[in-house]
C-alpha cells in the first residue's frame, strides 16, 4: 500500500563521505532525485563527490572540522538548493541535535524523528526503555563502581558504534587508563565522551533485526543479521539469514523480531533501524542497543529480502506508507569488509594511493536477480587513502540460493580481485571464507582468536605462487627493457650468438625477503635454470604465460607503478613485489634502538621524556590513526635517549618516535609494538 506523497523531496544532500554518500546518491538517481556532495580537502578527489549533481567543501581536513560541523552541513544543503538531508551512518548519522537542526532549518531529515534518537542514542537510556519494554538486557556498570566480581567487562561509547571507544577490561589495574582511552576515541569520533559498562560475554553471537517504520505506526521487522566476527569490535563478516537463528529455528527468529518490533514501537520510530542482540549458543538473547541510522551491513539484508531500503527511507521521510507485509527473505547473502589494513601486524591500518581495484562481474550499488556479487565502494584507481578516516575500501556482497553457494563465490571472487596498493585485509576474508567453521555456520564473537591469525591471514600466495611472480616479473621487466632499446630491438633480451650465463634479477616481497630468479633467452625460447619443470610460452609487459610440466597453464598478469612497485597477478593469489636497490641509501637505515611510527596517524599523548628508563611493554606513546587509538610500547628495557615526537605532531609511516638505549650495550633496530 502506498499513499500520495505528502512531502516531496526533489533534491537531498548526504551528509556523509565515500561509499554510503555513493550508496545513497546510486537510490536517489534511480528515483530521480537530485544530489549533493559535501567534501573535505583530502576528500576532494573521491569519487562520491564526482557521483552527485553538486558539492560542497567543507574546509578543513579532519572530522572535527568537516563532517561533524552540522551548522556548515546545513548552510551547504540550502546554498546548493537541497530540501532534505541524508545522514548516511557514522559522523552525526545519531546526533538528535543535528537532526533538529535540520528540521529547523526547513529540510527534510531522512531518519528518525530526534526524540526517538535521543531516547536510543544514549545506549544507558537505552537500556532502561527496553527493560521497561520486557525486552531482556545486560545490566549497565558505573566505570566507577567497578570491582573484580564484574569482571571481564567492555567498555564501550554511549554516543555511537562502530567499535569506536570499546575496551574490554579483564585487570581492574587496567581500567583507569582504559576508560579514559575509549572516552578519548569516542570524543573524537562522536563529539561525545560518555562510555559506560556492561558484563562481557566472551562467546556471543551478534545478532540485529533490521526494522522499518512509517509515520503512520506500521513497522516492519525486515530479516535478521549475524554479524559475529569482528575485530576490535569492528565488523568483519556480516551475513542473512544468521546461522545461529537457522539452527534454533523458526521460534528465536519469532522472539527476535517481537522484542525489535517492541523497541522501536516503545520510542515512536520512524524510517530505517537496527536493534542489536547478544545471544548464546542455546538462543537466549539479551538487548545491546539500537541504531538509529542504516546500518553498514544493510545490502546483506537487501539483497535476501529483495527491497532497496535506501529507497524505504526516502519514501517513508515523503510521508509514504508501508506496504501492508514485509519483504520475505530467499537465499543467503554475505557481506565482507575489504580495509586497507594488516591482519597479521596486529591490524595497522595502512593509507596510500590504490593503484588499482577491480572485482571482476560484479554489480554496484544495485540488487541481483540472480546469483552473483554486489560491490559498494567509493574507491577507484588513483583514489588515496587518507589517514584521516577509516580505512574500508569497499563492502563486497554475494547472494545465493544457499550459504554455502554465497561462501564459495564471494571467496572467488576476492581471490581473483584486482587489488594493486596499500596492504589489505583480502588474503584474511578469502581464507575465513573457506575455513571449515565458517562453513560450519559455527562462528561466535571468539572465532578470530579461536582459529588464530597465524591461520586466516596467512597468504593466498604459497611458495610455488611466489617462484612464478618472481618470473613473470622478471621476464615482463626483460620485455620493457627490450621495447625501449634504441637498437635491434627485435632480438631477445640478452640474446647471446653463445651459451653464456644465466640473468639475475632480484626482488623484495613486502618483509624483504629476497627472491632472486635466473633465465637465460635461447634459440628454443626462455630456460629458467632453477625451475626447469617450466616452460614459457610468452613474455610481455604486462602479461607471462607460463606452461608446467603437469601440462597446467598459468596466465600471470604484471603491473608496474613508480619505477619499482610490481604486481603480479595468477589465478587466485598476488604478489607485491620491489625491485631489489642495487645500493642501500645510508640515510634509510634507522640508529639502533629506534622506534618506528607502524602507521601514518597523530600523536595524541606522550608519557616519557628523554632521559627516563622504561621497561619492556611500557607504553610510551599514543597514536590516533583512522579514527583509532593504537598504543606503543617499548620494545624492551633501556633508557629513552632521544625523543622526537610531541602530541600534535603528524606521523608518517617509519618516522622516528624515539631512540630506547641499552645503556650497557649497543641495541638493534626495533620497530614500535602497537596495541
Amino acid at each position: 500500500m502506498t499513499d500520495a506523497v505528502t512531502n516531496l523531496i526533489t533534491r537531498v544532500l548526504v551528509a556523509n563521505r565515500g561509499e554510503i554518500a555513493s550508496r545513497v546518491f546510486a537510490t536517489c538517481r534511480r528515483m530521480g532525485i537530485g544530489t549533493v556532495a559535501v567534501y573535505s580537502d583530502p576528500d576532494a578527489g573521491s569519487p562520491h563527490v564526482s557521483a552527485a549533481d553538486v558539492a560542497v567543501r567543507l574546509p578543513g581536513s579532519t572530522s572535527a572540522d568537516t563532517y561533524l560541523r552540522g551548522e556548515q552541513i546545513i548552510a551547504a544543503a540550502h546554498s546548493a538548493g537541497a530540501d532534505a538531508i541524508h545522514p548516511g551512518y557514522g559522523f552525526l548519522s545519531e546526533n538528535a541535535e543535528f537532526a533538529q537542526a535540520v528540521i529547523d532549518a526547513g529540510l527534510t531529515w531522512v531518519g528518525p524523528p530526534p526524540a526517538a534518537i535521543t531516547a536510543m542514542g544514549s545506549k544507558v537510556n537505552a537500556k532502561k526503555l527496553m527493560a521497561d519494554a520486557d525486552v531482556p538486557v545486560l545490566g549497565n556498570i558505573d566505570p566507577a563502581a567497578v570491582t573484580d566480581a564484574d569482571l571481564p567487562l567492555l567498555i564501550k561509547a554511549s554516543a555511537g558504534g562502530g567499535g569506536r571507544g570499546m575496551r574490554i577490561v579483564r585487570d581492574l589495574a587496567e581500567l583507569a587508563d582504559q576508560v579514559d582511552a575509549a572516552r578519548r576515541e569516542a570524543e573524537s569520533a562522536f563529539g561525545d565522551p560518555t562510555v559506560f559498562c556492561e558484563p562481557y560475554v566472551e562467546r556471543g553471537h551478534h545478532i540485529e533485526v533490521q526494522v522499518m517504520a512509517d509515520v503512520h505506526g506500521a513497522i516492519w521487522a525486515v530479516g535478521e543479521r549475524e554479524c559475529s566476527i569482528q575485530r576490535r569490535h569492528q565488523k568483519v563478516v556480516e551475513e542473512a539469514p544468521a546461522p545461529l537463528v537457522e539452527r534454533i529455528g523458526q521460534q528465536m527468529r519469532e522472539k527476535l523480531y517481537a522484542a525489535a518490533r517492541s523497541a522501536v514501537e516503545a520510542i515512536g520510530y520512524t524510517g530505517a533501524g537496527t536493534v542489536e542482540f547478544l545471544a548464546d549458543e542455546s538462543g537466549r538473547f539479551y538487548f545491546l542497543e539500537t541504531n538509529t541510522r542504516l546500518q553498514v551491513e544493510h545490502p546483506v539484508t537487501e539483497l535476501t529480502a529483495g527491497t532497496d531500503l535506501v529507497e524505504w527511507q526516502l519514501r517513508v521521510a515523503m510521508g509514504e506508507h508501508l506496504d501492508v507485509s514485509a519483504p520475505t527473505t530467499n537465499g543467503a547473502a554475505i557481506e565482507v569488509r575489504l580495509y586497507a589494513e594488516d591482519p597479521a601486524a596486529d591490524w595497522q591500518p595502512q593509507s596510500g594511493t590504490v593503484h588499482a581495484i577491480d572485482i571482476a562481474t560484479a554489480t554496484h550499488f544495485d540488487g541481483l536477480t540472480r546469483p552473483g556479487v554486489r560491490v559498494d565502494s567509493s574507491i577507484a584507481d588513483g583514489s588515496e587513502i587518507s589517514t584521516f578516516y577509516d580505512p574500508m575500501l569497499a563492502k563486497v556482497i554475494s547472494w545465493a540460493p544457499t550459504r554455502d553457494r554465497a561462501a564459495a563465490m564471494l571467496a572467488q571472487a576476492l581471490a581473483d580481485a584486482t587489488l594493486h596498493g596499500p596492504v589489505t585485509n583480502r588474503d584474511m576474508l578469502v581464507n575465513i571464507l573457506r575455513e571449515r567453521t565458517f562453513r560450519a555456520g559455527e562462528t561466535d564473537t571468539g572465532y578470530l582468536d579461536e582459529v588464530g591469525l597465524d591461520t586466516l591471514a596467512a597468504p593466498l600466495a604459497d611458495g610455488e605462487a611466489i617462484t612464478l611472480a618472481g618470473i613473470a616479473a622478471a621476464l615482463s621487466d626483460a620485455a620493457v627493457n627490450r621495447s625501449r632499446a634504441r637498437v635491434q630491438s627485435t632480438l631477445a633480451p640478452g640474446w647471446r650468438n653463445m651459451v653464456s650465463a644465466a640473468q639475475s634479477k632480484g626482488y623484495l616481497l613486502p618483509d624483504d625477503t629476497e627472491v632472486t630468479v635466473r633465465y637465460r633467452h635461447t634459440r628454443d625460447g626462455v630456460d629458467l635454470p632453477d625451475s626447469p619443470e617450466l616452460s614459457v610460452i610468452s613474455a610481455s609487459d604486462g602479461e607471462v604465460v607460463v606452461l608446467g610440466a603437469d601440462g597446467v597453464r598459468r596466465r600471470l598478469r604484471v603491473a608496474r607503478y613508480g619505477g619499482d612497485d610490481i604486481y603480479v597477478d595468477g589465478p587466485g593469489w598476488s604478489v607485491h613485489l620491489r625491485r631489489k636497490p642495487r645500493f642501500v641509501d645510508p640515510t634509510a637505515v634507522a640508529r639502533p634502538g629506534s622506534l618506528l611510527a607502524p602507521m601514518p596517524g597523530a600523536v595524541i599523548r606522550v608519557a616519557v621524556a628523554e632521559g627516563d628508563r622504561v621497561t619492556a611493554g611500557q607504553p610510551l606513546i599514543w597514536l590516533e590513526a583512522m579514527k583509532m587509538e593504537h598504543t606503543i610500547s617499548a620494545p624492551a628495557d633501556g633508557i629513552v635517549t632521544t625523543l622526537a615526537v610531541e602530541a600534535g605532531r603528524q606521523l608518517a609511516v617509519g618516522d622516528v618516535l624515539a631512540v630506547i638505549s641499552d645503556p650497557d650495550s649497543d641495541s638493534d633496530t626495533s620497530d614500535a609494538r602497537s596495541e
